[in-house]
């Protein structure tokens, strides 16, 4: 998948601080931190991988390791990149099992679940197939917010 783009100052606040404040370090005790942060995160969301390892630089978190299938693998760059302060997600995992990549859309202010369905399939009623390949960083269909981004599938 390699570089995705996200909104650094929309997200989860994992690190504590403003997004300005998260952005500008490079005191490796405190990227350090924000990694562990982060790998925490993916582990409190039952997304499972082998030798996952996240290295923060700045803006921007790498990521390595190997996903059991692409959704999974999609669904960490999403986790990770949805955290304010998180600009850019550098994926180098692998996946154990390969298939065909999502969609993302970023959301826009006046989104919902079902507008972006009937975007993205024609038809407003497939809001839950957005909804249920969003889980777990999704808890409910009407929690979304302008500059997070969301896996679409085919």
């Amino acid at each position: 998948m390699g570089l995705i783009d996200f909104v650094v100052n929309a997200g989860k606040k994992l690190f504590g601080v403003s997004e300005a404040e998260a952005a500008v370090t490079t005191d490796p005790d405190v990227l350090a931190k924000r990694a562990t942060a982060l790998e925490n995160e993916i582990r409190s969301l039952g997304l499972t991988v082998d030798g996952l390892k996240i290295k923060v630089e700045g803006d921007t978190a790498h990521v390595h390791g190997t996903a059991a299938n692409q959704e999974t693998r999609e669904k960490v760059v999403l986790a990770l990149g949805n955290v304010e302060g998180i600009a850019k997600v550098n994926d180098g995992m692998q996946v154990a099992s390969a298939s065909a990549e999502s969609r993302f859309y970023t959301v826009q202010k006046g989104d919902t679940l079902s507008k972006i369905a009937k975007d993205m399939y024609g038809d407003a009623g497939k809001y839950p197939q957005i909804f249920e390949a969003n889980k777990p960083m999704l808890a409910h269909p009407d929690k979304i917010y302008p500059g997070q981004k969301l896996r679409i599938p085919a």
